[in-house]
């Protein structure tokens, strides 16, 4: 039987209602499927947290938890698709609340910490996290139920959760579910297995121990290059970012290494190995003209949320007055959403622990005498940056997806705006307090980053629940619970992986020797803005520029939109320019690789189940080289050996086959993955 698109076999109302027969009671928020969504939040945020330290992108977990829930409570007669979706909240919440790890280590990179304590970690996780989901609240009538914003994460989890209960639910045979079940979770599981097996084979040095295969060349006096990670992570992630933002990406990738870096080492010529020249000056000017094109398109975004964040205010507050008139059962249940008097007294109630917070951050060091100032002016700082990030990430989230949403813009336009206000409060307190400073910008903007990417999450769940009838306060519970799910995960994670792998440019390493560190963009790129800010050496000259290229492209991006041909999100642009070109390249693969394997799904009998068994085989890829990773780095610390996977025959001389030998077999095993993916969707359609 065809895997089949609920929208195509039977309206959600029949779904629903015959739902409801099947069981004595609504079964949604339960014990059982927050206990589940629990255990899967350890497996996807720890994947999540390697992700975004070794290639600076984070992953939607909502379709991967989805299918695993679905297959663990399918034995129980009573289970719903409400419970299946709130395990997949709780699930993506946690998982997402990983892209913490864009600014915290960054207080390993200056020196301020050398791990990760966990109660400052957890602190922050869980303040900003459940600001995030209040913020939120008010905010999902403009940008869910009123909105014609795509949401494609949250319509993708809402399918996959219909075709997995919609034939219970229809009464169809269990074998037609039992089948498509199995082909959710083979995607999955196959997808991990090779991801892993691959990873394990490059940390052996038969393929490049670097995880990249890159070549640098001079023409005259400028020098340049290019390369390609030779990683299936990346794969898995340039499928779910799809092929517009895959082409942006490349665009960013062209006027990093084609223009950029070319022109600017041209200027400035020096000796050395071309890898040297070109990598020092991407890394120390191109980068910042990145940074300074997503800073840009945030602001547009900002530009353009003003309207619909204000209808949403005033739609929640209508409901709540309703609500307090003794309305409730008139206001139909899918509209119900945790009173907005409570998420005011929430929201306050978690400046208290944001004070403790802070002044214990502060305690006992050379900011201590301005404790008060300084705690206040970032407490109201977190208050209006973070709703006014949470309101861009929700937007951006349901415009191209969680998985591309703008949170490293939004973090670098926080960082900034923390380090100008933390910079005018000191007064003259001279060099010594600047350390201290930078530490504390960085804290500030790891609160309002965790409000971000929870409000990235928040409302690509509350879309799914939309699609499949749920109930937006029960929903927004499980939120909360994730956050404090994944607070618990996340800071022992951060904490292994430092010690099995390291940060760039740490004063104080702990890693092996030798150990290929995880590069951390983000962290890297948000900690020197910090710096540059308060020691006065930020580069605002090459942040015009990026400004400047930034603005361009949306210019383009608009020309494009109304000629009706491919986007190009003047976001994903920026974050081409600014990510490592091995990394964009894999994931330019990928967005092709996707868009290839799409294409054959739309001309088959059920293109819609064809392409959902695509995006479970490329969050499958993700999830495998990041768990093996996590793995990697616990063998790491336990023999103390950066490389306790190579043999000894395993030398510098094999540098150049073993990058002859991982190219020949990335290139081969993608196709061959996606053609068995073509294989699982032929035999489940007959």
């Amino acid at each position: 039987m065809a895997l089949r698109p609920l929208g195509e076999a039977a309206p959600m109302a029949t779904i629903t209602q015959v739902s409801r027969a099947a069981v004595s009671s609504r079964l949604e928020l339960t014990v059982r499927g927050i206990v589940l969504g629990a255990l899967i939040t350890l497996v996807f945020t720890a994947a999540n947290v390697y992700l975004g330290l070794k290639a600076g992108l984070t992953f939607a977990s909502s379709i991967p938890a989805a299918v695993i829930s679905m297959a663990v409570l399918r034995p129980f007669r009573n289970a719903t698709i409400y419970e299946n979706n709130i395990v997949q909240t709780v699930a993506s919440a946690a998982g997402t609340l990983s892209s913490i790890i864009f600014v915290l280590p960054g207080l390993v990179m200056v020196g301020w910490w050398t791990g990760f304590p966990f109660w400052p970690s957890f602190g922050v996780c869980v303040v900003g996290g459940i600001l995030g989901v209040m913020y939120t609240i008010p905010l999902r009538r403009a940008l869910v139920t009123t909105s014609d914003l795509p949401y494609p994460e949250g319509v993708a989890a809402a399918e996959v959760l219909k075709v997995g209960m919609g034939s219970r639910a229809l009464g169809d045979s269990e074998h037609e579910a039992v089948e498509s079940g199995k082909a959710g979770l083979l995607a999955v599981v196959g997808g991990s297995i090779a991801s892993a097996v691959f990873y394990f084979i490059t940390k052996t040095g038969i393929f490049p121990q670097s995880g990249e295969a890159s070549q640098y060349f001079r023409i005259g006096p400028s020098a340049t290059g290019f390369g390609v990670g030779l990683s299936l992570a990346l794969v898995g992630a340039g499928h779910l970012v799809g092929l517009s933002v895959g082409v942006a990406m490349l665009a960013g990738l062209v006027i990093a290494w084609g223009i950029a870096t070319p022109l600017l080492t041209a200027l400035h010529p020096a000796g050395g190995p071309a890898a040297d020249f070109a990598t020092g000056v991407w890394a120390h000017q191109v980068r910042f003209i990145g940074a300074g094109a997503i800073g840009i398109a945030a602001i547009w975004t900002l530009a353009n949320l003003a309207a619909p964040v204000w209808k949403g205010l005033l739609s929640s507050l209508a409901a709540s007055r309703r609500m307090s008139a003794g309305e409730t059962d008139a206001l139909p249940r899918t509209e119900r959403d945790i009173p907005i008097g409570l998420v005011t007294i929430i929201s306050v109630v978690c400046l208290i622990p944001l004070a403790v917070l802070l002044a214990a951050f502060l305690s006992g060091g050379v900011l201590a005498g301005i404790t008060i100032p300084l705690v206040l002016a970032a407490i109201v700082y977190t208050v209006i940056a973070g709703f006014l990030v949470a309101a861009v990430c929700g937007y951006m989230a349901g415009l191209i997806g969680s998985s591309n949403s703008p949170v490293s813009g939004l973090a670098i336009l926080t960082v900034l705006g923390a380090s100008l206000l933390l910079l005018a409060l000191s007064g003259n307190l001279g060099d010594a307090a600047k350390p201290a400073l930078v530490a504390f910008a960085l804290f500030v903007t790891a609160v309002v980053l965790c409000v971000a990417t929870i409000a990235n999450d928040n409302l690509q769940d509350l879309k799914t629940g939309q699609l499949v009838d749920a109930t937006p306060w029960r929903q927004q519970v499980a939120l909360c619970a994730g956050v404090l799910f994944g607070a618990i995960v996340i800071p022992p994670v951060l904490d292994l992986l430092h010690v099995g792998y390291g940060f760039p440019g740490e004063p104080h390493p702990i890693a092996p020797h030798g150990a290929q560190t995880l590069a951390a963009p983000q962290a890297t790129l948000i900690s020197t803005l910090a710096k540059g800010v308060i020691q006065g050496s930020l580069h605002w000259d090459l942040l015009g520029i990026g400004a400047l290229v930034g603005i361009g492209i949306i210019l383009v991006d608009g020309a494009l939109r109304r000629a009706g041909w491919l986007r190009l999100p003047p976001l994903a642009v920026g974050i081409g320019i600014y990510l490592p070109a091995a990394t964009t390249a894999a994931v330019v693969v990928g967005a092709i690789a996707g868009s290839l394997y799409n294409r054959w799904a739309r001309r088959q009998r059920d293109p819609r189940g064809a392409a959902q068994l695509g995006v479970l085989l490329a969050s499958g890829l993700i999830v495998g080289e990041s768990l093996a990773g996590v793995l990697i780095s616990g063998v790491i610390v336990a023999t103390n050996n950066p490389n306790p996977l190579q043999p000894p025959f395993i030398t510098d001389a094999f540098v150049q086959p073993s990058t002859i030998l991982g190219l020949i077999a990335f290139f081969i095993v993608i196709p061959l993955l996606y053609r068995w993916m073509q294989r699982v969707s032929q035999g489940i359609a007959r």
